[in-house]
């Protein structure tokens, strides 16, 4: 389902208001999650489908160089998240869609890679993709910690995942760019996180 036409005022306007309204919570758990993940050196797996693949991607390759400092990715001595996007391996996902079926090209990657304790980020709109589902559905049985992000009602993915972010609206367009703008803010507060600035800031220890 297409949002309404309205001039880009009006869009930008309606984009503010309703990010106004994201769980920050969820958020937070979101950052959490990956910064645990950078700690422990678990993978951190990303998916999507056509407009989600492309914040699946964006997301995973954010975190892989984005939230380390450009000085510590040229000398190499700096831990890095070991994130994925399975939407990204093109000659991996025709051969899986076509000898196994497309509901398929996301589990059967993470079946090669996923290692319990690893997390996997599904990011659906509708909440009903069925590669999605099936790759959420492996995680949960393998051990991998689960985070949905949806919109529209969430469909049987916020019902599969062990957390989540919900963006509780009918309209693809105005979903997937409050995923996208919300992907941001996440690859900010884990640098924060393994940086130790704002309010990761390390707390002096009292004497």
């Amino acid at each position: 389902m297409l949002g309404g036409y309205c001039g880009p005022r009006e869009y930008m306007e309606r984009l503010s208001q309703e990010l106004q309204r994201v769980d920050t919570g969820a958020l937070d758990d979101l950052a959490r999650l990956i910064f645990d993940a950078w700690e422990q050196e678990a993978n951190v797996f990303v998916c999507g489908n056509g407009g989600s693949a492309a914040t699946a991607s964006h997301l995973a390759q954010d975190l892989a160089k984005g939230v380390i400092r450009e000085s510590d990715l040229r000398d190499g001595s700096m831990r890095r998240i070991r994130s994925i996007s399975l939407a990204a391996n093109l000659a991996w996902l025709t051969a899986l869609a076509n000898d196994l079926g497309y509901e398929q090209v996301f589990a059967q990657q993470l079946a090669n890679y996923a290692r319990p304790g690893d997390l996997l980020i599904a990011i659906s709109g509708s909440g009903n993709s069925p590669n999605i589902l099936r790759a959420v559905e492996w995680a949960n049985s393998h051990g991998v910690i689960t985070f949905g992000m949806t919109g529209f009602d969430g469909g049987a993915l916020k019902r599969l995942q062990h957390k989540g972010l919900h963006v509780s609206l009918d309209d693809m367009e105005m979903v997937e760019s409050i995923h996208s703008c919300v992907c941001h803010w996440v690859v900010d507060d884990v640098r924060a996180r393994i940086y130790q600035q704002g309010r990761h800031a390390a707390v002096p220890a009292s004497r």
